[in-house]
């Protein structure tokens, strides 16, 4: 079963409605035992870091959530905020993330620049191909294009993690892979038909 997890933070109706287009079944759910079941996992998420992580933590599915990640394998897909929970930590907060991914968020800064762009980072972007990866099988390089709404980035430690990056003032990883852990900034559930490829590939190919 593809499980969206529910803590609390985000619209997860879009992303489920997003599944149900392409033809999958989902559950929106924080409950322990059904998590526990899933055979793939969603993470949404959009608002502040150290809340997402109070409540993961209040809720009791952090620990569960590291079981399925790194002790079954359960492929996991973070989305916006959620991508950013699957790394060590975000500027934004003081609590620690799941620390998957050996990165952190930092706050969009142009102070260097000639041009002081507006944050959040808000509106359609490209997100350019680092590596071979199944999430982007069949969607088209050229035109490919995803819904972005952020105020902090994630910095990459290893660059072999980085699958994605977008152009917005200067290079940023847009999305992360290692093994079974997926990460996009952009919003798939936002991003029409290359959302919808997207999610159709994670569902069917991992």
């Amino acid at each position: 079963m593809i499980t969206i997890i529910n803590y609390g933070m985000g619209n997860l109706g879009s992303v489920k409605n997003m599944l149900k287009k392409i033809g999958t079944d989902s559950i929106i759910t924080s409950n322990k035992d059904e998590i526990l079941k899933a055979t793939k996992l969603l993470l949404p998420g959009v608002g502040s870091f150290d809340n997402a992580v109070k409540n993961l933590q209040e809720l009791g599915l952090s620990d569960i959530i590291r079981k399925k990640v790194l002790e079954e394998k359960t492929p996991i897909l973070g989305i916006c905020l959620g991508m950013q929970l699957l790394t060590h930590s975000s500027e934004e907060g003081k609590l620690k993330g799941f620390g998957f991914i050996d990165a952190e968020a930092k706050k969009f800064n142009f102070d260097t620049l000639d041009e002081n762009l507006p944050v959040p980072h808000m509106g359609w972007n490209k997100a350019r191909l680092q590596k071979e990866s199944k999430l982007f099988l069949d969607n088209d390089d050229t035109n490919r294009r995803f819904y972005f709404v952020h105020s902090y980035a994630v910095i990459c430690k290893n660059k072999e993690d980085i699958l994605t990056t977008t152009h917005y003032g200067y290079e940023f990883v847009s999305s992360f892979e290692k093994d079974n852990i997926i990460g996009c900034q952009f919003h798939p559930e936002k991003s029409h038909k290359y959302g919808m490829k997207l999610l159709k590939n994670f569902v069917e190919n991992y």
